[in-house]
């Protein structure tokens, strides 16, 4: 799928010119006067990234960001600077913007920008992907090997584990290895590792057995 870069601006002049720019170096663009504009069709939002004024009438760049972080968390922003938003460009650093372009740029810079949320566009998504798959990879296990996992992640040892469920170690040493088989790890700290991804634990409080 080919990604979109979103424009958020009320100035009309730099909107036009910048997407027909875009588009005639090949790109795929879309427009938005407001921020309000945007978030009414984002649910309909293709993968890419977005050109977003700092300063604008009604939600503020900064506003809209904030709604993004809940609604397209995956979508990374480039916030649009002009003369005099030193301080807003600080307030937005500290909100987690990662990259700012001054509206006077010259087309390198904007590409360059362009490129570099791009590739956070596809490190996130790669992200997101790798998280949705271990979440299913637990959800499969059986209901004694969701047990197992459980003792397993928190440092038991099999026949501490064995005690526990009133099984024996043998038994214990079956689920386990499928319990890995299923999670397509090789050992204990791996399996922690997922499970902190998925929020089942802190993983720094945990010191796995093997």
């Amino acid at each position: 799928m080919k990604p979109v870069i979103h424009i958020v601006d009320d100035d009309k002049s730099y909107r036009t010119a910048t997407a027909r720019l875009l588009t005639a170096l090949g790109l795929t663009v879309e427009v938005y006067e407001s921020g309000d504009q945007f978030l009414s069709r984002l649910p309909d939002c293709e993968p890419g990234c977005i050109l977003l004024d700092l300063q604008m009438p009604g939600q503020s760049g900064l506003q809209i960001q904030r709604r993004l972080c809940e609604l397209a968390p995956q979508l990374p922003v480039v916030f649009l600077t002009g003369e005099g938003d030193i301080k807003t460009s600080v307030e937005a650093m500290k909100a987690g913007a990662k990259d700012f372009l001054e509206k006077g740029s010259t087309t390198a810079a904007l590409i360059e920008a362009i490129d570099r949320a791009f590739i956070q566009y596809e490190r996130q998504r790669t992200g997101h992907d790798r998280l949705q798959a271990q979440r299913a990879s637990v959800a499969s296990l059986s209901p004694r090997e969701a047990e197992v996992f459980r003792f397993v992640i928190r440092g038991h040892l099999n026949k501490q584990i064995a005690y526990a469920l009133g099984i024996s170690e043998r038994t214990v040493k079956v689920h386990r290895h499928q319990v890995m088989e299923k999670l397509g790890v090789r050992s204990a700290a791996e399996a922690v590792s997922i499970a902190a991804n998925i929020g089942l634990i802190n993983q720094d409080a945990v010191a796995p057995a093997e």
